[in-house]
């Protein structure tokens, strides 16, 4: 099958062929908006790289247990670019993936996805539920309790952090001003 640039109609459209789950789709909006507010920064393709944030979860909810190959699978037959797929696939490198992060994009999309769980449920348990008054500060303190937001592989947020040479609390700050461009998709 030719190879072709998949647009962000496309991108939604195969992402909710493959999952109903509306707290799914609220993720990849949150991992969407956080690789666009990166590539703007970056100077870099922001459709590219939010369409690859959008549809990084794709096979998720219905492979679990074969995570990331699915992905794959599912794109190459729908004749997505290599590169988008690498990208994808590379963000459970460790996990279900032996395909390691290279790229910017690649390294980035690896050290955001559990990040913006952490920052989501900071945001939830504060009395606005609302990332506009959200600091920093608030979600560095909840990282430290392991108790909080378990779910969240802090190691693995961790290990994107060095890839990227960035401190925590740096990358803290820019997922959570790429989380409120899309506050309002998110309910946030």
């Amino acid at each position: 099958m030719q190879e072709h640039k998949p647009t962000y109609e496309e991108a939604l459209a195969i992402f909710k062929e493959f999952n109903q789950s509306e707290s799914l789709l609220k993720h990849a909006y949150c991992v969407e908006g956080v690789m666009r507010y990166f590539a703007r920064k970056r100077g870099e393709d922001e459709e590219k790289w939010g369409i690859i944030g959008l549809v990084h979860d794709l096979d998720y909810e219905r492979f679990p247990e074969q995570h990331c190959q699915k992905a794959r699978e599912i794109l190459e037959e729908r004749g997505w670019p290599e590169e988008y797929i690498r990208a994808i696939v590379s963000h459970g490198w460790g996990i279900c993936s032996d395909v390691e992060p290279q790229t910017d994009m690649e390294k980035i999309l690896y050290a955001v996805d559990e990040l913006t769980g952490l920052v989501t449920a900071v945001a939830l348990i504060r009395p606005s539920k609302s990332l506009s008054d959200l600091e920093t500060k608030s979600v560095m303190k909840k990282w430290k309790d392991k108790g909080f937001a378990a779910g969240v592989n802090r190691s693995i947020i961790e290990k994107g952090c060095q890839m990227l040479g960035v401190e925590l609390s740096e990358l803290v700050t820019e997922v959570i001003a790429g989380m409120r461009q899309v506050a309002d998709k998110i309910g946030l």
